[in-house]
């Protein structure tokens, strides 16, 4: 098995993980006119990946990897339950438990690592939450993938869900699309540069305004995303 070749294909976007199905907030975002146009859409990732990704799913990626080497499936738990925690909409919360499920399940069929599976058995008898950045550094972890490598590439799959979504709720142009990837690189790289060195207690969260953007999209009158 190739370590690099295996990350490439857990991150991409048609790796069945169920990301295209969420906006995290965009959705209410782009209802509200908030977000009309490319540098718009620019400034909402920014300030999801800076508020949201980074300080919580991108610390937590590192850690669960950390975890997974030493096969330390109780740290594994105590993170997934931090994360939980810290997700505080609802939306935003189920989001990254059934993107985690969906690549545990993934991870399981291929198969991966026997503690994956035995973490799946945990999931499914609702005791561990699930959640898809612990899952993420569990799977690095058994398959031995670069920490930075890693980090780097679970960011830009974030990045990548967002804007993919953005081209569907306004009329951008594929183009558009890349350029805010392009823009996008050097945050990236900064973030999982300083997540590496990052332990639980690292991990914070606020991001209010998306986070209320995240819980008005229950109220939409129509949804084309789950969250």
């Amino acid at each position: 098995m190739n370590p690099f070749l295996s990350l490439l294909q857990f991150s991409d976007g048609l790796f069945p993980a169920g990301a295209y199905a969420h906006s995290f907030g965009l959705e209410a975002s782009v209802q509200a006119e908030e977000v009309s146009d490319a540098s718009g859409v620019e400034s909402f990732l920014r300030a999801y990946v800076e508020g949201c990704a980074a300080p919580t799913d991108a610390v937590a990626v590192i850690c669960s990897w950390r975890a997974s080497r030493i096969k330390n499936l109780d740290a594994c738990r105590a993170l997934d339950e931090i994360l939980d925690a810290m997700k505080t909409p609802s939306e935003l919360r189920d989001a990254s438990r059934q993107m985690g499920r969906q690549t545990l399940r993934a991870a399981t069929h291929l198969p991966c690592h026997p503690m994956l599976e035995e973490f799946a058995q945990f999931t499914a008898a609702e005791k561990t939450p699930g959640h898809h950045p612990v899952i993420f550094g569990m799977i690095g972890g058994a398959l031995e993938w670069d920490a930075l490598d890693m980090t780097s590439a679970f960011l830009y799959s974030t990045s990548a869900a967002l804007v993919g979504a953005a081209l569907r709720l306004l009329p951008l142009g594929q183009l558009a699309g890349q350029r805010i990837l392009w823009n996008v690189q050097p945050l990236i790289s900064a973030i999982a540069t300083e997540a590496q060195d990052k332990t639980e207690a690292d991990m914070w969260s606020f991001a209010p305004a998306l986070e209320i953007a995240s819980m008005q999209h229950a109220l939409l009158d129509a949804r084309l995303f789950r969250s």
